[in-house]
């Protein structure tokens, strides 16, 4: 069975039923692509999301290289436009292959999932880091939502 590198974000999700989403897809590694693993969501800030894994077998790792920086984030906030965000997404995480090439091989060798808050896959930095790593050898994406699984079609898309 060919290796799968996995998104998923929290929006609308208790960590139960995260967890259990996780597990269903028999993940066994997360990768949190926040640059700040900080929630307001109960259950989802680094030291009580990685024992929350940790509880359910469930490896955590934090790659902040490959969260948003705040300055694109910032602006984003202020004028709402999201080609101006994924151009801007794009050109930095082309600056961090040594992470992306790491991210490469802990897909390779576990079923790893890539989470942030966003639930909608298609408007988060998430889906740019899966599609960067695609290209550079990694597994194929999928994106999981509370209870599908859908192919990322897209990678070899840039804006």
């Amino acid at each position: 069975m060919p290796s799968t590198l996995s998104t998923l974000g929290y929006e609308g999700l208790t960590i139960e039923a995260f967890i259990a989403r996780l597990q269903a897809a028999q993940v066994k590694t997360v990768v949190d692509v926040r640059e700040l693993p900080l929630s307001r969501k109960k259950g989802f800030s680094k030291s009580a999301f990685c024992a929350a894994l940790s509880a359910h077998g469930i490896a955590y790792l934090h790659a902040p290289a490959l969260g948003c920086p705040k300055p694109i984030r910032n602006q984003y906030k202020m004028d709402g436009k999201w080609q101006t965000y994924t151009r801007e997404f794009l050109k930095y995480i082309q600056t961090q292959d040594a992470s992306l090439r790491e991210l490469v091989k802990i897909a390779h060798a576990t079923p790893a999932c890539l989470v942030c808050f966003e639930a909608d896959y298609s408007t988060c930095h998430r889906t740019y880091v899966a599609r960067a790593a695609r290209q550079l050898g990694g597994p194929i994406v999928t994106h999981l939502s509370a209870k599908t699984a859908l192919p990322d079609l897209g990678f070899q898309q840039a804006a």
